[in-house]
């Protein structure tokens, strides 16, 4: 599966953007699918994950009651949407796909987007 990740931007600390994730290939229902964000000179970090069918989603702590990820499966799309953002969150956020293993280990995951930037101004 090939994935595109769109939507980022730059937004000031309080505001909110949403990110969406496009899949390519009739399989992508069969994939648990997560965000990840990799600050500069940092390494990548989990941010959120969702199962296949979409009725179990799995957060960060940093990012818990105001990040939330859905999916469509028959759009093959993938959604974060993202409130109340911090400087803090500033980072290139991938979107990525996982056939199995635990969801916040970047390892697990089988397939990757090339990541859109995220930039919160104080």
């Amino acid at each position: 599966v090939q994935l595109q990740a769109s939507g980022g931007g730059l937004v000031q600390a309080g505001g909110s953007l949403r990110l969406s994730c496009a899949a390519s290939g009739r399989t992508f229902s069969i994939y648990a699918m997560g965000w990840f964000r990799q600050a500069p000179g940092k390494e990548r970090d989990f941010v959120a994950a969702i199962n296949r069918i979409g009725d179990s989603t799995y957060y960060a702590d940093s990012v818990k009651g105001r990040f939330t990820i859905s999916r469509d499966n028959a759009k093959n799309m993938v959604y974060l949407q993202m409130h109340s953002l911090k400087p803090e969150d500033t980072a290139v956020y991938h979107c990525a796909a996982r056939s199995s293993g635990t969801y916040y280990i970047v390892s697990n995951y089988n397939y990757w987007g090339q990541g859109t930037l995220v930039t919160v101004s104080s």
